[in-house]
Formats: C-alpha cells, structure tokens, sequence
C-alpha cells in the first residue's frame, strides 16, 4: 500500500541553482548592456546627420533660386524666412529650423573651411569644437554631401 507520509515532496529550487542561474544572468547582462548603452548616443549622432541632409538640400534649393548661399550673417534662418538681400527667395525651404540633437542650434559657415562652399554642424554633446564619441562635432564634411 502506498503512504501519503513516505512520499518525498521535491518542490522548488535549491540555493545553489538559483545561484548558478543568478551568475548566469550577471554574465549576460555584463556582455549586453555596454552594447545597449551606446545606443542612444547612436541615435542622435544619425538624427543629426539626418538633419544636416535636409538642410543642406534646402540650402542647395536657396542655392537655385538665388544663386549663392546665404552670408554668414543671414545664416540658416534664411531658409525660414525671406532675408532682405534674396531677389527669388520661394521659400520657406523648411517649415521650421530644427535644433541638435542636445537642443543646440546647428552652425553654419560660409564659407565653409578645407575648400567646401558651406558648413553645417552642430559641436555633439559637449558643445565644444572637436571632442570623440558623444562629444565630436558632426557635419556635413562627414556625410560625403
């Protein structure tokens, strides 16, 4: 006959196989979170490449219509609103100037520096000239436009 008392209850985890599962999941949060972190650092870097496109082609359009860039003083809001020196401005080119990625202004350069007709960049998280990862500028010399 069978006992309800000599039967042995095996229910739950020991100490030791929730250790080992513990170390398990330490080993793989170890080798995916500093791949992980770096993402949103990514993020704004391509947002701000993303930018400096648009911008740029908007810039190429003033370009068309006026046939020169805007001067250093008139900047980027040319392509929003109309500067008094543009004879065939058609624009607004963008609806509406987008800042950085950490909520700067983007700079612009005319002329641009190394032979290029204009530069468009923003300084990165710093907002300092130069800097790596996270800090460095990003511009148009990078993007090949």
């Amino acid at each position: 006959m069978f006992s309800p008392l000599s039967v042995k209850k095996n229910s739950g985890f020991t100490l030791i196989e929730i250790m080992v599962v513990l170390v398990i999941i330490g080993l793989l949060a170890a080798l995916i979170v500093p791949s992980v972190m770096d993402r949103p650092d990514e993020a704004r870097a391509v947002k701000a490449k993303q930018d400096i496109r648009g911008l740029e082609s908007a810039l190429k359009l003033y370009r068309l219509d006026n046939y020169r860039y805007p001067s250093q003083s008139e900047g980027l809001q040319a392509l929003v609103d109309k500067p008094e020196s543009a004879k065939k401005w058609k624009g607004p080119y963008v609806d509406a100037m987008p800042s950085d990625p950490w909520d700067e202004p983007y700079r612009y350069r005319n002329p641009g520096r190394d032979g290029r007709d204009i530069d468009i960049y923003t300084l990165g998280a710093d907002n300092r000239e130069g800097g790596e990862g996270a800090d460095a500028d990003i511009g148009n010399w990078d993007i090949g436009l």
